[in-house]
This record gives structure tokens, sequence and C-alpha cells, in this order.
């Protein structure tokens, strides 16, 4: 794994059998996808696949299928994960394989909450959570806790929400899985924030950035700062909300991930609404028009249950602004690409170009 990437390929290379050698590939891009180099797995992926699919080897092209579904859910292919993910399930259903499986649960539950599926995708965690416990696969048991936390969020069950995250943070940590131990910390930053404690939150987000700083992921970064965006927001501090999102914007970029970047745009125009007058209320609006557009391109535009954030800021950039005024403003954001929308929203906010 610490190997480059010729390396790797050469000594799959010299696997003479190309079952062995594409499952040489695929266990190797499982480990990179692990160690957060998406590209180098997806490459080594796509190489196992293609091997698989002329052998015929239907668990092979299971595998290699389930990841190239999680890692379209890192890319914002959402309809490539759908394909994927649907058929390698299948397949591993037909085969009587669980473990193969429970390895699809996490990119289609994932897809469901993002579609607003929220009944699929609790159906799929805890069919998740079953399996994981009759394999007796204490991490899975974490993940698929942590899911199902998510989702009590989406609900406004705080008190379910910290109680199945609490339970996902104990076992992970048990396990030594750091990955879990994120995941179940963000989970009780986010329902601290939206339950309106933003002490408790930040303090939840400082221990995860100052703690696991040396196996966090890009995505998980991204979400962090995001939400050190909205608690300052939340405390009225602009500026250290715009640099929270500022720098989560320029990791948006890095994965090129469009409900990331629509993300940023949506913590941005929060921290332009703080001040409450026209200039600023209009780049709120343009932002928050170009971060709809963005996810309506993506086929992800936020559920009723996930607008919480959206919604108050919208009503701020409403109320400085007019209706009228908001929604041409927002018209012209939605007709701008992201980093369109961005210079002219710097533009009407010079205190934002310093970034």
């Amino acid at each position: 794994m610490t190997t480059d990437g010729p390396a790797r390929t050469a000594t799959a290379d010299a696997i003479p059998d190309p079952v062995r050698r594409a499952r040489a590939l695929w266990l190797c891009a499982y480990g990179l996808f692990s160690a957060g180099d998406a590209a180098g797995s997806g490459e080594l992926n796509a190489r196992a696949l293609a091997l698989f699919t002329t052998a015929e080897d239907r668990w092979g092209t299971a595998a290699a299928l389930g990841l190239r579904a999680t890692l379209a859910l890192v890319r914002g292919d959402l309809a490539g994960l759908g394909r994927d993910g649907l058929r390698s399930a299948l397949i591993f259903r037909e085969l009587g394989d669980r473990w193969g499986e429970l390895q699809t649960v996490s990119p289609l539950a994932a897809l469901a909450e993002i579609k607003g599926a929220y009944e699929d995708a609790e159906r799929r965690q805890h069919e998740g959570l079953r399996m994981a416990r009759e394999l007796g696969l204490e991490a899975e048991v974490s993940a698929r806790l942590s899911g199902l936390g998510r989702l009590a969020l989406l609900a406004r069950d705080w008190d379910r929400a910290r109680d199945l995250h609490e339970q996902a943070r104990r076992i992970a940590a048990e396990q030594g899985y750091k990955y879990g131990e994120i995941h179940s910390g963000m989970g009780l930053a986010l329902g601290a924030r939206r339950s309106g404690d933003l002490d408790r939150a930040e303090a939840y987000l400082l221990h995860i950035r100052d703690g696991y700083a040396e196996v966090s992921s890009q995505a998980g970064d991204h979400l962090l700062l995001a939400e050190l965006g909205f608690v300052a927001e939340l405390r009225g501090d602009a500026r250290g909300a715009a640099s929270h999102h500022l720098a989560g914007l320029e990791i948006a970029r890095a994965l090129a991930e469009p409900r990331a970047l629509a993300l940023s745009l949506e913590g941005l125009a929060g921290a332009a609404a703080l001040p409450g007058h026209a200039t600023a209320a209009t780049g709120a609006a343009v932002l928050l028009g170009a971060a709809a557009a963005a996810r309506r391109r993506a086929g992800a535009p936020l559920p009723p249950a996930e607008r919480a954030d959206v919604d108050r800021i919208t009503v701020a950039a409403r109320a400085a602004l007019g209706a009228d005024a908001f929604s041409e403003a927002y018209a012209s954001g939605a007709r701008l690409d992201p980093e369109e929308a961005l210079h002219q929203a710097r533009t009407a906010l010079p205190a934002f170009s310093e970034r």
C-alpha cells in the first residue's frame, strides 16, 4: 500500500491468473480508498472490474461495482452510485454473501438520504445493522448506528440521535475504529448545533479537528469547516463564519463534488446576510441561487428536512432586500456557475476578498 502506482501495477501484472490478479487489484483499491486515495483506488478498481467482467467472476464483479458505487458517492455521481450499488447488492444477495451485501448499505442508504427517501434509508441501515451484528462486525455496527443517528437528526429527535451516536462512538472506541469515532462525534456535533447548543457543538468539532487530524478525510474536513462556520454565523460572527466557509470552499474545489461546493456557498451566504444591509444581502441571495442550481444539476436538491440553514439565511436576506429584490438576485445567482457567483458576491462584499 505504500508503493507508488506503477509499482503496484507491476506487482499485480506479475500474477498470471487473471481472477487472482483482479482480486489483488481490487484489494489494493479497497485499501487505497480506506487510506484516502480515491483517485488511485478508482484507477485500480477499474482494472479489476474489467478483469472480473471478462472472466465472468460474479463475486469479483459485485465487489468492484460496490467499491465503484462508494467512489461515486465521494464524487457526487449519484446516478452512478445508484446503478452500481444496486447491481452490486443484487449479485451479492444472489450469491448469499452477506458481507458483500453489507458493503453496499452505506452508499445506498446515503443515496436514499440525499434524495429525501428517509424510510428507504432507515430500512437499509436497519438491515445493515442486523447483518453486521450477525457477522460480528462491530465496526460496521458502529457505522450503522451512526447512520441511524443521522436519520434521527433529520426527524428532529434529538434525544434518540444523541443516544445512537453515543452508542456508535463507544463501540468505535472499543474497536479502535478512528473513522467511526469521527463519524459518531460529528453526529453529536450536528445534533448539538441543530438543537441550539452551540458551545457543545463547537466542543465536539474542535475535539475532532484536534484529535483526529492524522486520519481525517477531505470530505470530513469540509463538513467540519462548514459546521464551524455555521456555529460562528449563529453567534453573529460574520468574519469568522466566512473564514471557515472559505477554507471549506478550497476543499470542495479539490473534491470537485457539487454538493460540497453548494454547502460552502450556502455557508458564505449566511455570513453575507449577517450585516443586514442591502449590498451584503444581495450577495447572499446570489450565493443561495447558485447553490440551489448546483444541487439541482447534481440531481440532489435539498429535501425539506435539510433546509433549516438555507431557510434561515433566506429569511434574513429577504428581510434586508424585500421580496422582489431578493427574488431577482436569487434568480441571477441561479444563472451563474458557482465560481461566477462567488466572484460576484465577493465584489459586493469587499471584506470577503481577503481570502
